[in-house]
């Protein structure tokens, strides 16, 4: 830890969240799931714009992932001396002109470059929020900071995407990307005003990818991610056949938002209970999710038991990011910004292979499928979790004590 982290927290009330450059994290957060997933709620404006199928036009999405997937390791790794507030606010930028580029385009090759670039930022902020939160406070608030600057996901898939698919229909889709851009410029000038800019790590200082991989630990969390990530994506991209056999395709909107307010509530559980239940959190996230896809495969018999076993999965999956990437971040220690790029690649992967797996399973076997592939995935997922008392997992819940 350097004599200016160690200042910065010694100006900060011990028992209190520093809030003003944790809302700068919480709202980069935000953004950054905002222009991921836009375009879904604004598909058919811009299929129409752009004169492209709906089919066609929904692959901004996918090139938004490819960009976080293909950057988010060789950029963590060449900008690893950088200042962190210099490269947060760079990625911004990509942001704010990414943005701007797709409010104005008409051209679809232009807009799908701009999803890249976009999609590239992302993988920059998403490999600097979590070592940013923790080096803001001391070991006995790490796991609360880190649930505060991790909670924009959640916020932004149950209230910002909703907000965005309204005023997209108001306003046009066009200047809704717009209003995401200026959010964006008002968060650069709020960033380089209240978020201190910690050291980034000289060569002499850094190991190899390779290096970190080969850590304790580090390997099994990074499993465990992308099976999690891997069976949410299966059943959430899916969600609606999936509903369709239960006899609920007229709930959809409702148990899409059930879902969104719960992972808000489990952000906040987590929030309260990381620092000193670490691992106990784990095992039940895993744990609940198995629970919960196991019922909706097998005992899926009324809407009251799929509500509830969506809000099972919404809770289990709303720490989800928070408790792993701290996992993660334990274990590599010092090195913990480029252990988080390939986390960032892990869950890109996830979400990736999550489109293809869940789609060639239910063209192929039904929606009843997904619901038995994500229980496969997710009974030796919580079974790992359960055995990895260590390194990946350890038994010592408390950050207390740990440098990151």
């Amino acid at each position: 830890m350097t004599t200016k982290e160690i200042h910065v927290q010694r100006t900060m009330p011990e028992d209190r969240l520093p809030l003003p450059p944790l809302i700068a994290l919480f709202t980069a957060g935000l953004i950054t799931t905002l222009t991921e997933a836009l375009p879904a709620g604004v598909l058919p404006q811009m299929s129409h714009a752009l004169d492209v199928p709906e089919s066609v036009a929904g692959q901004t999405v996918t090139v938004y992932a490819i960009g976080t997937l293909l950057t988010a390791i060789p950029v963590s790794l060449a900008t690893a001396s950088w200042p962190r507030r210099t490269l947060l606010l760079v990625a911004l930028l990509g942001f704010v002109l990414a943005n701007l580029v797709t409010a104005v385009s008409l051209s679809f090759p232009v807009t799908m470059a701009a999803r890249f670039v976009a999609g590239a930022s992302s993988g920059v902020v998403w490999s600097l929020l979590g070592g940013y939160a923790s080096r803001l406070v001391g070991p006995a608030l790490r796991g609360r900071a880190m649930a505060f600057a991790m909670a924009g996901t959640p916020v932004a898939l149950s209230l910002g995407v909703p907000v965005g698919a309204y005023l997209g229909r108001a306003v046009g889709w066009q200047l809704t990307f717009g209003l995401v851009s200026a959010l964006t410029g008002v968060l650069i000038g709020w960033t380089a005003w209240r978020l201190p800019n910690f050291p980034g790590r000289q060569a002499g200082e850094r190991i190899p990818l390779s290096g970190v991989l080969r850590l304790r630990g580090i390997r099994t969390v990074l499993v465990v991610t992308g099976a999690f990530v891997l069976a949410h994506t299966v059943l959430y991209t899916y969600i609606a056949p999936i509903l369709a056999a239960a006899g609920l395709q007229d709930q959809l909107q409702w148990v899409l938002l059930t879902f969104g307010v719960v992972s808000i509530a489990g952000i906040w559980l987590t929030g309260a209970l990381i620092d000193r239940h670490h691992r106990q959190l784990v095992v039940t996230s895993t744990a609940l999710f198995a629970v919960a896809a196991g019922v909706l495969a097998l005992a899926s018999s009324s809407p009251v038991v799929d509500y509830a076993a969506v809000a099972g999965w919404g809770l289990a999956f709303g720490g989800a990011a928070t408790l792993l990437q701290s996992a993660l971040m334990r274990a590599a220690g010092e090195h913990a910004d480029v252990a988080q790029s390939s986390m960032v690649t892990t869950w890109n992967l996830g979400i990736g292979l999550g489109g293809l797996v869940g789609g060639a399973l239910l063209a192929g076997f039904g929606a009843g499928a997904l619901l038995v592939a994500a229980v496969v995935l997710l009974v030796p997922t919580a079974l790992v979790v359960v055995l990895a008392r260590g390194h990946a997992f350890p038994q010592r819940d408390q950050f207390r004590g740990t440098e990151i």
